[in-house]
């Protein structure tokens, strides 16, 4: 199957977004300058894939003329084991192209999302990449009615099959759901068509959405920002937290029913992708690919449901230390300790991180440094910047990443995170052929949460400071609940929506709302006061609209907990077997890998074990605090 790049491992990008809870804002809330301000040293170089637009169109040429000879092997590939290999490859060679193609245009656009010019030329790689969708689609089908003598002689005459030997297997596995060569044509064709709700989304969200201006800790008027938005809500200032938080969700409020009818949508077309496929839900369609049972999904909400208890304790905390009559949805990220000054500039958060992943061994370092200092990195906020940060792992290049640095320690932490995920893939890149060179989105926040966690444990350990050390472990709680709780929260709502969408019930902005205020209330309890204005939450958040995803940002940083602690305990042996992981790319279904590297996320025990660490860090926090 062909599908577009940011929604398929077939051209192997793996584009990873931080959980919104690690947005971070440049450090001058006075000024978002124009990407000519930024020095170039604080810049990735996207001229290592192309050095320039006129070699890109080349390319696209290229990719849009090697559409046709693929095609000849169409009614072939059951003639012999040379013609399967042959049309494998080309459609490689597909991949690839279409992957450099599609990461210079896309991450142009994302340095500045108002510029028309790489707006364009990512729609006219999409454009193409739904027609190699079509072209292609006859090959999945063909190969699976080949005879299943025929094909297993194929395999052993043919030693350049080998490479193909788990997506041979696993093809196999999926064999019920996948159509008829026509038919897959058809699903191919209207790929693009069937994106449009994320694309209006995208260019409503993070290019036509303004915000009004709100105040700052210095009484200051400014542009509000998402960027901004995370530092405001931090603030221990609640006037500037307060007002930011309103003018905010005011501004999605404007375009409820427009969110709405986006991420409605988006639903419809999962189902529908899900529905033609023959699987029994959109859920099972969207972790069967990686042969992650369902079973997986709903035991994560249900071992999060019997662990709330930790959760509504540490805002009944922040209650009681914040000195709050009343403690609101606007207050829950505000650091227990504010008045603790702990900056970190980018050249100090480098050192920082370097130090933090020592314990991953000297290779791994030596791959750090040069991701740090050789233009893999986009540093900080300019105007028209995409929000947040990700990683991108292209085949042929070196990853990138992209960040809006803003000098504190949250940013340090999303700089270990985002070079978890761009070392992944250079990792798997380099041990891996192509065919199984693209990590699951199951496996790839294993990598990164590793990184944070080691990253805070070092900070831990070498921190002398009282009020560091606070800051530092209401850090660790602030990150599980971002990370485990909100994001299994954002998986509930996920899975409810879905089913109501199965069951014709149409996903209104009112619907929406009332599904997010109830969740919020579920989660964090009756001690804080649910403002209305969180309940259109749910309009900001750009997971949705990459199904079924948040889910794994929980597994990924229970499965890490686990594996850091296993590094750090054991050492080398644990070092090993983790680099291993790394290296092993999607050479075999997740759960499996995980397995190999140490820990099984067929269990609930790792999110157990993490919750268990949560209360404990909690009681540490507690004590502290009454010293």
């Amino acid at each position: 199957m062909f599908k577009l790049p940011q929604i398929s491992p077939f051209i192997r990008n793996t584009v990873l977004f931080l959980n919104t809870e690690g947005e971070v804002a440049a450090k001058d809330t006075s000024h978002v300058p124009d990407r000519s301000e930024i020095s170039a040293q604080h810049k990735w170089h996207l001229n290592d894939i192309y050095a320039g637009d006129e070699l890109w169109q080349q390319d696209f040429e290229q990719l849009k003329s090697s559409l046709v000879p693929i095609e000849n092997f169409t009614g072939k590939l059951a003639h012999s084991s040379q013609d399967l290999l042959a049309c494998l490859k080309a459609r490689d060679e597909i991949g690839i192209i279409s992957g450099k193609l599609y990461a210079f245009a896309r991450m142009h656009r994302d340095e500045n999302t108002t510029d028309g010019k790489y707006q364009g030329m990512t729609s006219k790689v999409e454009s193409v990449l739904a027609e190699a969708g079509a072209v292609t689609a006859f090959i999945e089908p063909e190969i699976l009615a080949i005879p299943d003598a025929t094909l297993t002689k194929f395999r052993q005459e043919e030693k350049g099959l080998t490479v193909y030997d788990f997506y041979f297997d696993n093809l196999a596995r999926q064999k019920q759901h996948i159509l008829s060569p026509a038919e897959e044509a058809i699903l191919s064709r209207v790929a693009e068509v069937t994106q449009a709700s994320e694309n209006t989304f995208n260019m409503l969200a993070h290019a036509d959405l303004e915000f009004p201006k709100t105040i700052d800790e210095n009484g200051q008027s400014v542009q509000l920002s998402e960027g901004r938005y995370s530092l405001f809500i931090r603030s221990s200032n609640r006037a500037v937290r307060q007002e930011a938080f309103t003018h905010l969700f005011a501004t999605y409020n404007k375009y409820r029913n427009t969110f709405a009818s986006t991420l409605s949508g988006n639903a419809k077309k999962n189902t529908f992708y899900a529905t033609t496929r023959h699987y029994q839900s959109t859920l099972e369609s969207a972790l069967k690919s990686d042969n992650v049972p369902t079973e997986v999904y709903d035991n994560l909400i249900t071992t999060v449901h019997n662990n709330l208890a930790p959760l509504q304790r540490y805002v009944a905390l922040k209650k009681k230390f914040l000195k709050l009559d009343e403690i609101h949805m606007y207050d829950l990220y505000t650091p227990l300790v504010g008045d603790v000054k702990f900056p970190v500039p980018y050249e100090e958060g480098l050192k920082l991180v370097r130090n933090g992943l020592e314990p991953l061994g000297s290779e791994y370092v030596d791959i750090l440094d040069k991701g740090l200092t050789s233009g893999w990195i986009d540093v900080y906020e300019n105007k028209g910047k995409q929000t947040g940060a990700y990683s991108w792992g292209n085949y042929g290049t070196h990853p990138f990443v992209l960040l809006n640095y803003n000098d504190r320690y949250d940013a340090v932490s999303t700089l270990a995170h985002e070079m978890g995920h761009a070392i992944h893939s250079y990792y798997s890149q380099k041990y891996q052929p192509y065919p199984t060179s693209s990590y699951t989105t199951f496996c790839a926040e294993v990598a990164s949460t590793t990184n944070e966690i080691l990253l805070l444990e070092y900070m831990l350990k070498t921190t002398t400071d009282k009020k560091i050390k606070l800051y530092l472990i209401n850090q660790y709680l602030e990150q599980v609940r971002g990370t485990v709780y909100r994001q299994t929260m954002f998986a509930e709502f996920e899975k409810t929506i879905y089913i109501k969408a199965e069951e014709n019930t149409p996903l209104t902005a009112d619907l929406l709302d009332e599904l997010w205020h109830d969740l919020n209330v579920k989660y964090y309890g009756t001690e804080i006061i649910t403002d209305k204005d969180i309940d259109i939450e749910w309009a900001r958040i750009p997971h949705f609209y990459m199904d079924f995803y948040v889910y794994q940002y929980v597994t990924g940083y229970s499965a890490a907990t686990t594996l850091a602690e296993k590094i750090l305990q054991e050492g080398e042996p644990a070092q090993q077997r983790y680099i291993d992981f790394l290296k092993s790319g999607g050479s075999d279904y997740s759960i499996n890998l995980l397995k190999q590297a140490g820990v099984d996320m067929s269990s609930p025990k790792p999110i157990e074990i993490t919750l268990a660490k949560f209360s404990t860090m909690l009681d540490e926090m507690e004590k502290l605090l009454a010293e």
